[in-house]
């Protein structure tokens, strides 16, 4: 739980904060939306940055939660996440905090290309139906599409960047050098939009509440 809160507190902070202003400095002067490939790009950006500060986070959690199906003699003990990233500085050095970077960062370029963009989209599409206001249920509704849109183009580049980072080193060499299966990227389909979607849906509904507020409390000011 305490590497869960400290990756939300750093990667989606991060990535959230980032993605507004682009958002708002590349909307129109009258307001208007900017279009859905400059909102992916936004996106991507945003996701590359926060996925970098929160790589040590999601090491430890990934190393954490999977702790309970190691070995006994093999298994890692961390106290909290603050504890895993000492001793991992400790043990194995500084740049084992930011191990799977990379796959980590292509994650969030995808999750985040496809989760904000999308949700910035479906949410102008509803409010352009005329059917819906902006207000929670029109948030719910977009949410809950992006969930889905973000769950299909994560999985694979989710699965691979997991097993990168919680994978040992066998006689020198690491565990995983071959490709998977095709269809295995998307292995856990149900339980992982399980996850993610009502994950989405409360990240863009307190998202947008917390906007008004600010808007309302600051900016009129």
């Amino acid at each position: 739980l305490s590497a869960g809160l400290l990756r939300q507190a750093t990667y989606t902070t991060t990535r959230l904060g980032i993605y507004s202003v682009l958002l708002e400095r590349f909307g129109g002067a009258d307001g208007t939306p900017p279009p859905f490939l400059a909102k992916a790009a936004m996106g991507m950006t945003a996701g590359a940055a926060g996925a970098f500060v929160g790589t040590p986070a999601e090491v430890a959690l990934i190393r954490m939660t999977a702790d309970g199906r190691l070995p006994p003699g093999e298994r890692r003990g961390y106290r909290n996440v603050f504890d895993a990233l000492v001793r991992m500085a400790r043990e194995e050095g500084v740049l084992t905090l930011w191990r799977g970077c990379i796959p980590t960062m292509a994650r969030a370029v995808v999750v985040n290309a496809a989760q904000l963009a999308s949700y910035s989209q479906s949410k102008q599409f509803l409010l352009d139906s005329g059917h819906f206001r902006d207000d929670i249920l029109c948030h719910f509704c977009a949410s809950m599409i992006s969930g889905l849109v973000t769950t299909a183009a994560s999985m694979p580049v989710d699965i691979v960047k997991t097993r990168i980072q919680n994978m040992r080193t066998i006689d020198g060499k690491p565990e995983y050098r071959n490709g998977l299966g095709f269809f295995s990227l998307w292995k856990g389909f149900t339980p992982y939009y399980a996850r993610l979607g009502p994950h989405t849906v409360l990240t863009f509904i307190f998202l947008e509440q917390m906007n008004k507020w600010y808007q309302r409390l600051f900016l009129s000011a």
